[in-house]
């Protein structure tokens, strides 16, 4: 709907009330989904918040059964979820995400509220808890929820802590429904009985064992789905942690299709105790020949060898994602081209022996890439842009740490590839020349952009003007820490598209630690401009000189913009 100004009033605010509702809004959706539509536009304008009131009043009854509930608590406590009465035992699912004030005592009460749930999905903050009394209460939900079918409690940690199986003995009983099992076991003491109704396993722990491993695959049967992430504190090898025979193991579970071994690697140099050998091991087995989807990130010891053998039994594979790899390298990608030319995902992030012949060969033959992410591969330039800018299926594109420059810009522009998510972040090569080459060429992505990463770039005002006059679709921009850019880029941004109905309106934008944007920025935050802005991080920008007065102001005006002062990616998703 267009939002012209007139007077001070919006096309929108003097549109007859009656017209407004009985014209168009009960039009929009489906009746099923009618309540759900007019309450999620109570906060567009005063004319639909009155008038959908009014309508709402008018019910004779409404349905307040919810089976399914959904909630961004990141603004949300304990007592603000607990005196609403929407709790009960109608809720079969329940999904409550970013509870960075949500206590573990609010979680595992739902049982009392909602016998009946099948689905429960919870994310915590580690800052907020107090976990001493975790597992007793783990334990008491798992007794208690008859009918549930899927778990997860995810645990943002701000602080490590020594935690995790210190006590073996401790088990947890999983209901026999248990189908789906997500939990971050840093926090517990104990680990769970693996049951042979599992399908969907995920688990976050100090350290992946083959122990562990050798529990899951005998005591699951059926399982569909691994995900496994350590993070461990020490880099001290373990004799317990992953070797060949947990991963050579994993060729028993003839149902798996997706696999993933994750080894968050911060401040960690060693890498899982697998090789080449426990590759080719589990490349023979008839587990690995279902597998759709691999993840591997820590296992420096395995070489081309190892990675090809995988690739080359996988005959079904559609995702492949290697991370921290230096033993993965161009003859690597000459096997993909040779036996998955259906691959739709490859991220190969911060393989830096990959080079630009590699990456040629690989999209040469898949053609039917949809993401394509090479962050941090520092021997990758222009040479393969060509290339990738054939792939007409590509909609994800990451060359953030590549050598591209200014040419390969240039060439990605004249390109067919309807991308629509760009990260470019920390190409020190890329200028505004080439900003302005990518996006003022007659190929696709200027028309397809939502989403754009220029962090840590040398672009200036030039650039963000350009972005701001050309990508009519573009709903997401991050410049943190791009040290050139000043006021100026903000007022274009502010002001972009307002006489150009067809342009869409700017969701999030990162301009975290961009020395040049002072705090007279702060009034194209406020209305009319930004008008559909839902997300903002400004740490370390001179906008925090006024974090006490004008920002509070802004955030009452519009209570749906959240305004990030701690350096987080954007939308706050850092850990969750």
């Amino acid at each position: 709907m267009a939002h012209e100004k007139s007077n001070g009033d919006s096309l929108l605010e003097r549109l007859p009330g009656n017209i407004l509702f009985d014209e168009i809004l009960l039009k929009l959706d489906k009746p099923e989904n009618t309540l759900t539509t007019l309450c999620t536009l109570t906060c567009v304008s005063r004319t639909l918040h009155s008038s959908i009131n009014t309508h709402l009043r008018s019910l004779s009854s409404i349905d307040l059964s919810l089976k399914k509930i959904k909630l961004d608590c990141l603004h949300l406590n304990d007592d603000v979820l607990s005196s609403r009465n929407f709790l009960g035992v109608s809720v079969e699912e329940l999904i409550l995400v970013k509870g960075s004030s949500l206590s573990s005592d609010f979680v595992f009460n739902i049982k009392k509220w909602c016998p009946n749930i099948r689905v429960l999905t919870v994310h915590l903050s580690s800052d907020k808890q107090r976990f001493f009394d975790f597992d007793n209460k783990l334990n008491n939900l798992l007794k208690d929820c008859r009918c549930l079918e899927s778990l997860e409690i995810k645990v943002r940690r701000e602080k490590r802590s020594g935690n995790g199986f210190k006590i073996p003995g401790n088990f947890y009983t999983l209901p026999k429904t248990l189908k789906i099992l997500k939990l971050d076991m840093r926090v517990l003491l104990g680990t769970p009985t693996f049951g042979p109704t599992l399908t969907h396993i995920s688990l976050v722990l100090d350290i992946i064992t083959d122990i562990l491993v050798l529990a899951i695959v005998t005591s699951c049967p059926l399982l569909v789905e691994l995900e496994l992430i350590d993070t461990p504190i020490s880099s001290t090898s373990s004799s317990a942690e992953l070797s060949n025979v947990g991963f050579q193991s994993l060729g028993a579970c003839r149902h798996l299709t997706n696999l993933s071994l994750i080894r968050k690697q911060k401040n960690i140099s060693t890498g899982f105790r697998t090789c080449d050998m426990g590759m080719l091991l589990l490349s023979v087995s008839e587990g690995c020949k279902g597998l759709e989807s691999v993840v591997l990130d820590g296992f420096s010891s395995v070489r081309n060898a190892g990675f090809a053998s995988i690739l080359t039994a996988c005959l079904n594979l559609k995702k492949f994602e290697i991370r921290n790899s230096w033993g993965l390298e161009d003859l690597t990608m000459k096997s993909v081209s040779e036996v998955h030319t259906s691959l739709v995902e490859v991220k190969l992030v911060s393989c830096k022996s990959i080079t630009s012949k590699g990456v040629r060969d690989l999209v040469t033959s898949c053609t039917s890439l949809e993401v394509l992410d090479l962050f941090g591969c520092s021997r990758v330039k222009d040479f393969c842009i060509r290339k990738v800018s054939c792939l007409t299926l590509l909609t994800s594109l990451n060359l953030g740490g590549t050598e591209i420059r200014d040419d390969g810009m240039a060439i990605l522009g004249k390109g067919n590839a309807p991308i629509s998510c760009l990260s470019l972040r920390g190409c020190k090569w890329v200028t505004d020349k080439g900003i302005t080459l990518l996006l003022r060429s007659e190929g696709k992505i200027s028309k397809t952009l939502s989403s754009l990463d220029l962090g840590h770039m040398r672009v200036t005002d030039n650039a963000i003007t350009v972005i701001a006059d050309v990508c009519a679709g573009l709903i997401e921009l991050c410049i943190r820490n791009c040290i050139l850019v000043t006021d100026k880029s903000i007022k274009a941004l502010a002001k972009r598209g307002r006489l150009q109905h067809e342009f869409k309106l700017l969701r999030r934008l990162d301009i975290h630690n961009c020395p040049g944007i002072y705090f007279q920025s702060a009034k194209y935050l406020k209305k009319p401009f930004f008008g559909g802005l839902q997300w903002i991080g400004v740490g370390q920008t001179h906008l925090i000189l006024v974090a006490d007065t004008v920002l509070p102001q802004i955030c009452k005006e519009r209570p749906w913009l959240t305004i990030c002062k701690d350096g987080c990616e954007v939308g706050c998703r850092d850990g969750w």
